[in-house]
């Protein structure tokens, strides 16, 4: 039996509601941004009033609003938390993603529900256990291969999301505990410290320094967007790009390239896949993901289960791309080989003699100089990156997309004192206006069809565009007046016949019986905060639960595990214990960065890598 069609769809990310409404300009299905509280960005919430205003204006194309509600609550702010949820739903958001199971046991409205990365997702029996208890699409870890994807969707039923663009956690998400027990702030209630991102020293066990300041725990960011194909194959229908705390350029960059190669697909497999919002995108700009902030570009394990080159081990900042190498140096001039086309204002930058990445601006360009405000000591040969382009800058400040709705028109005569005007889309008329006149239209002195055409095509002040214009209306004069009247009216109707009939989705209801997977024992790991969440995983079967360590400080004279990752340094350095170069380095490493040590514990039966913070 052939497999039903998909409905596939771009997720964005945006800060706030500007960057929305870009997003949506630029072609996403679907945005996610955080709530007034408890997003998994501190940084980039949102009020009511400007999350509403999105759902306006994104359901007009038939987008859908995803609100991030993703952290860890805590028993004294579940009131507020249900309250917030209350209000969401209210103005029409569609789904809410969370990852605490408390939000499951919260007397809040039927709102969709869809699991975070935060969840930990990385196999067929915890997708199924979240689509059970209740959750209409599920995020997946982003660590899976093609293969385990396609496991996942083959014993599960509700639509599956990944990341296929940005910055990546070096731990498998929601299992990240480095942050809190080095600074206090949780990356579980979105005030991730970033420890991923610091230089550390490498060391044996006596403490002897291996490697010396680098970042060896920083990934490259993702980018798949040329497996988009083989992750419709393997089962996925919903595209994340990771950015909540990225600017509009980038988003509209990432948008704009993921957008034209999921179209692309769809056209070549119409019998497969359909795109789950409506409208047409035209661009002002080529997207180039080059041009988006990156750390370099990893796939990240998808066709590899022990892909290496994924870390960007000199800097965890945006190097950009090569654009020549020095020549000489006098003062504050540079004399360049350049490579490719400068411009005042560009973002530029080196790595120094020790390695360490430094960035400057150009004031001004001449032919091979580029001069800047103030001297500059850098060795001839060193290669100038540019990671900020001035003219691309430019070109993104401004309106660079226009997204609107193709329509198709039926002029036509009731009688000769009433008009008719039916507006379609997606070949199905939806809105008829009718306007009667006060007196027997009269034959026309001359053709009428192209006066006609431009007055009801001017659309400009909606998400419309006229397409094609079935004029039946005869040899008659009609005042343009009346003809203004009758798209205004029909195109009111048209909106208000969308907007009662928008198909909102509602919370997937839980399967009875639910039953926890496993052997019934949570840990501190599983990230339990509060009663409700105690009571949704008992109900399911839990047997014995150690609270999360945000409300229970760990014991910290024992050893803490604070990342669990596949991604291995040992491998990243060419030293994995499974080949001839195991003796590159020491079996017992350690990474240090301040105070903070840990040791590095290598599982090579599953292929991963843990980092263990050692007791006091």
């Amino acid at each position: 039996m052939a497999e039903k069609i998909r409905y596939i769809e771009l997720l964005a990310p945006a800060k706030d509601a500007e960057t929305a409404k870009q997003a949506i300009l630029h072609g996403a299905d679907a945005v996610y941004m955080g709530a007034p509280s408890h997003g998994a960005r501190a940084a980039a919430t949102n009020s009511i009033d400007d999350i509403a205003a999105v759902v306006e204006f994104a359901h007009k194309f038939d987008v859908r609003v995803y609100v991030t509600v993703n952290t860890l609550v805590y028993e004294n702010e579940i009131k507020g938390v249900e309250e917030m949820i209350g209000k969401l739903y209210k103005i029409g958001v569609d789904a809410l993603i969370v990852q605490d199971m408390g939000i499951l046991e919260m007397d809040i409205p039927p709102i969709a529900l869809h699991s975070s990365t935060q969840c930990d997702t990385r196999d067929t029996t915890k997708a199924k256990f979240l689509q059970d208890a209740g959750f209409s699409q599920i995020v997946l870890a982003r660590e899976l291969t093609l293969n385990e994807i396609n496991r996942i969707y083959r014993n599960t039923d509700v639509p599956l999301e990944v990341f296929v663009h940005g910055a990546l956690c070096v731990s498998f998400s929601g299992d990240c505990q480095a942050s809190l027990l080095a600074t206090g702030r949780s990356a579980n209630r979105g005030e991730c410290a970033q420890m991923c991102r610091l230089p550390y020293d490498l060391c044996d066990e006596n403490g002897n320094i291996l490697i010396k300041g680098k970042h060896l725990l920083s990934l490259k960011d993702m980018n798949r967007i040329n497996q988009i194909e083989s992750l419709l194959e393997a089962g996925v229908s919903s595209f994340k790009i990771e950015g909540r705390l990225k600017d509009e350029s980038y988003v509209k960059t990432t948008v704009a390239a993921y957008r034209s190669e999921i179209d692309r697909i769809i056209a070549a497999h119409p019998e497969k896949y359909k795109r789950s919002s409506r409208g047409v995108t035209e661009l002002t700009f080529k997207p180039d993901l080059d041009n988006a902030f990156n750390r370099g570009f990893t796939q990240y394990f998808l066709t590899d289960r022990k892909e290496a080159g994924i870390a960007s081990f000199d800097t965890p900042k945006a190097i950009g791309q090569p654009v020549g190498k020095v020549k000489s140096v006098r003062g504050n001039t540079i004399f360049i080989a350049a490579e490719a086309d400068l411009a005042n204002g560009d973002g530029l930058g080196y790595f120094d003699g020790n390695g360490q990445f430094t960035g400057f601006r150009l004031n001004k360009v001449d032919g091979d100089k580029l001069i800047l405000r103030s001297p500059i000591n850098i060795s001839a040969g060193t290669t100038i990156y540019r990671n900020r382009s001035k003219v691309f800058d430019d070109l993104m400040s401004g309106e660079t997309a226009t997204r609107f709705i193709n329509s198709d028109m039926t002029l036509r005569l009731v009688s000769r004192s009433m008009i008719a005007l039916d507006v379609a889309i997606d070949d199905k008329t939806v809105a008829t206006a009718t306007v009667e006149l006060d007196s027997p239209l009269e034959p026309a002195r001359s053709d009428q069809k192209e006066s006609r055409r431009r007055v009801l095509s001017k659309l400009g002040d909606t998400v419309y565009r006229l397409n094609n214009l079935s004029d039946l209306a005869g040899e008659y004069f009609i005042p343009a007046s009346t003809l203004t009247t009758l798209r205004r009216k029909s195109i009111a109707m048209l909106d208000l016949s969308r907007e009662v009939s928008y198909p909102r989705e509602f919370r997937r209801p839980a399967v009875d019986n639910l039953t926890l997977p496993g052997n019934k024992v949570l840990e501190a790991r599983d990230n339990v905060a509060n009663s409700l969440a105690r009571k949704f995983y008992y109900a399911a079967g839990a047997t014995a639960i150690t609270p999360a360590l945000e409300v229970n400080r760990p014991d910290l004279n024992k050893d803490q595990q604070v990342m669990e990752t596949r991604y291995c340094l040992r491998r990243e350095l060419g030293a994995c214990l499974k080949t001839k170069s195991a003796g590159k380095y020491p079996d017992r490493l350690y990474i240090k960065s301040g105070r903070n040590r840990y040791r590095l514990q290598f599982d090579c039966d599953k292929c991963m890598m843990r980092v263990i913070r050692p007791a006091d």
